[in-house]
């Protein structure tokens, strides 16, 4: 009795914090999720007044916050529009490989930890966090900016890029066999190809299974169905954020709009609490001594970013305003990063491997929102200050069609 009456105190204190987090940022017209992480940071281990009883379930409500952050960011999307978007950014997404993940492998040789290591960190540099910038895009309210559709294709290469990442990173943390590597590969695609390939050709039909004018039944149907699929994709070594998404996108017409409707507001509360974990197992005495390497590879990698989605939106013939939103929206890493650094800590690789790729994990996160709100705003004004100084471009006209030592009205 007297711990569930623990639990009930720390994580109604949680919720109401987050409430009053997010109304403050809402008066700044700021994203809260900054916020939320730094209240995870002070009250998780090694900080001011860690928590106990309510660990455990703050842990599977951060996991279903990120399953409902994707789901809903599929439902904005057709199968049609997947598709679509896959055929003509897949460029896009070796371009984001080469700016990001290469760095990171660099910086982990670099630092003398191995090859291992370097594909580890590769993969923490290279990954965006979908939960985030699913969050920061409905924050700003950009979900329906032409930009977004761009963001949205990068997003999916990277998670479904994953499906193959983390097969071929847990058989090199392990030292297994080629065999055994290729078998779990072998089964991760295929999980993940039978999924997108359901959702593309029999969308309609699940919607149709879905649909229901009681907002209870459609509520449940929908919740219940996308957790399973999350959970058999993560069973299967595929991301369950995949799993959700593909879901979202398997989903339209009304059932879509009814759906996004009602999980709206559990989207919001588990998200938060997603971002709150996360600092909460972040020990901030580990933090200092591999701070100033991780915040300059926080820096590298965020302009490799900021590059990608400007490349990616200006190949799909979006504004110059649009090509920076893009590219500032993509800094933010976060739940993926922190699962592949994990998976390399359990394996005892490198001792400070760990706490280097939360420090990153957190700065990135943390500056995720702001250039999202900000890069293109600050890029504006940089190009402006720029331009101020030459002439207008009928006087260079003029200046270059003038003779040499001639006179110049």
């Amino acid at each position: 009795m007297h711990s569930s009456a623990v639990f009930l105190i720390e994580f109604g204190a949680i919720i109401l914090g987050l409430g009053l987090l997010g109304r403050l940022a809402g008066r700044f017209q700021f994203s809260p999720i900054p916020l939320y992480l730094l209240a995870g940071l002070a009250f998780g281990e090694g900080g001011l007044l860690p928590l106990g009883a309510s660990e455990e379930f703050v842990a599977i409500g951060a996991e279903i916050g990120v399953v409902l952050l994707l789901l809903m960011l599929g439902l904005e999307y057709t199968a049609t529009d997947l598709v679509s978007n896959l055929k003509t950014q897949y460029p896009a997404g070796a371009v984001d490989f080469a700016f990001n993940a290469l760095p990171g492998a660099a910086a982990a040789l670099l630092l003398g930890w191995g090859p291992v290591a370097a594909v580890v960190l590769a993969g923490v540099t290279w990954i965006s966090s979908s939960g985030v910038i699913a969050k920061v895009l409905g924050d700003l309210g950009r979900l329906g900016n032409r930009e977004t559709p761009v963001i949205l294709s990068i997003l999916v290469l990277e998670d479904l890029a994953m499906a193959v990442y983390l097969p071929i990173i847990t058989a090199l943390l392990a030292g297994v066999g080629l065999a055994a590597g290729s078998v779990t590969l072998a089964i991760a695609l295929g999980v993940a190809g039978l999924v997108l390939f359901t959702a593309v050709r029999y969308g309609r039909l699940i919607s149709r299974f879905v649909s229901t004018d009681d907002a209870e039944k459609l509520l449940l149907v929908v919740l219940g169905l996308t957790l399973l699929v999350a959970g058999l994709a993560q069973q299967l070594q595929v991301s369950a954020a995949v799993g959700a998404f593909l879901v979202g996108i398997a989903l339209s017409g009304e059932v879509a709009e009814g759906a996004h409707t009602l999980l709206s507001p559990l989207r919001d509360l588990f998200a938060a609490v997603f971002f709150v974990f996360f600092g909460l197992h972040t020990d901030p005495a580990s933090i200092p001594p591999v701070l100033l390497p991780a915040l300059a590879l926080a820096v590298v990698t965020a302009l490799t970013k900021i590059a990608t989605g400007y490349w990616a939106a200006r190949r799909a013939h979006v504004g110059v305003k649009g090509r920076w939103r893009a590219g500032g929206t993509l800094v933010a890493r976060g739940e993926f990063s922190i699962v592949i650094a994990g998976l390399a800590v359990s394996a005892g690789i490198e001792p400070q491997l760990g706490p280097f790729a939360t420090a990153y994990v957190l700065l990135l996160v943390v500056m995720g929102p702001l250039t999202a709100r900000y890069t293109e705003p600050v890029a504006r004004w940089f190009l402006s200050r720029r331009d101020s100084g030459k002439p207008p471009a009928a006087d260079r006209a003029a200046e270059e069609a003038a003779p040499v030592g001639g006179a110049r009205e």
